[in-house]
């Protein structure tokens, strides 16, 4: 595990910690502090409840993007066995900002594929930051397509703040490129399951999000823009991000009374980035509780759910 990163409304555990930390160090045979620490533990772990049952819209957006927060790579390594990772869209390049391949889900072959963030520089650079290019929705698209050839249930991690803005990627077709997955995806005759588990950022997200079934993880986000974005285009300023996140309703919470998602599946107290594997052992029981239902239907009961679930996702007020 990485070295441990607080946010700022965390300062008070952080302190605490530190504390304990240091009375750690200075107990020995002859000064024994285990009760002290043993109440300061005890004290931490109620604190950090109360944190974080009451985050602020910003707050939880912050969580989704923590430095220590498990990507889809972790997911990979802690839930499935036998990953095959495959690469290109056999038409321009390797887009590391996603990662895909076969798996097996408690011993069953499946497609998954992610977005993959960086924790260092150099990592975060060599993903481009989590945003995909057009070859990378391509890939996915590729092998979902030969997912669907092998009857095999599919698995998408989402995890962007969106997909890459940049010259190259609008002149080789960004915007088609996540236009021809929504379709495609709508499509499949194959179990859909999509997990949001840090930033579901705009059509970043989308491209690869058209599922059966839709999951969040407790602290993740789920947006049409980013809180800084929404803030620079409506009030020409993007330090107003707090603003904006309340303005969003970007929270599993939020998202789900919109019935954009079927299920939050908890987190760790103090968040996914404490604790990789209690987080992927309650994700793995979720996905396969979620892929034994879907595996009930048929392929024509699968398309027209899943079409009628993406129709009733709006508001109408009058």
């Amino acid at each position: 595990m990485a070295m441990q990163f607080y946010l700022d409304f965390e300062r008070p555990v952080a302190e605490l910690e530190r504390k304990i930390q240091e009375l750690m160090e200075f107990s020995n045979d002859t000064i024994n502090l285990k009760s002290e620490v043993a109440k300061l533990e005890k004290k931490v772990e109620k604190m950090r409840e109360d944190i974080f049952s009451n985050l602020t819209r910003w707050q939880t957006a912050q969580v989704a993007r923590h430095i220590n927060r498990p990507f889809t790579m972790d997911y990979i390594n802690l839930i499935f066995t036998d990953f095959i990772e495959l690469h290109g869209d056999r038409n321009y390049a390797d887009d590391k900002a996603i990662v895909a391949g076969m798996a097996r889900l408690d011993g069953e072959p499946v497609m998954v594929l992610g977005h993959q963030k960086g924790r260092d520089t150099k990592e975060k650079v060599f993903r481009n930051f989590g945003m995909p290019n057009p070859e990378g929705y391509r890939k996915a698209l590729r092998l979902m397509n030969m997912a669907e050839r092998f009857r095999l249930p599919i698995i998408t991690f989402v995890d962007t703040p969106g997909a890459y803005p940049g010259i190259g990627a609008e002149e080789r077709g960004q915007a088609e490129a996540i236009a021809r997955n929504l379709r495609e995806m709508s499509r499949l005759t194959v179990p859909i399951i999509v997990v949001v588990t840090g930033e579901g950022g705009s059509g970043g997200a989308l491209a690869i999000a058209v599922g059966d079934r839709i999951l969040m993880l407790q602290y993740s986000i789920y947006s049409v823009i980013s809180p800084e974005g929404c803030a620079a285009i409506l009030w020409s300023d993007g330090t107003k991000g707090e603003q904006a996140a309340e303005a969003l309703k970007l929270t599993a919470r939020d998202i789900k009374g919109l019935e954009v998602i079927d299920e939050i599946v908890p987190e760790p107290v103090g968040g996914a980035h404490r604790d990789h594997e209690s987080m992927a052992k309650s994700l793995h029981e979720a996905l396969s509780r979620n892929l034994k239902e879907l595996k009930k239907l048929s392929p024509e009961n699968l398309i027209e759910e899943r079409y009628q679930k993406f129709r009733k996702m709006s508001r109408f007020v009058e």
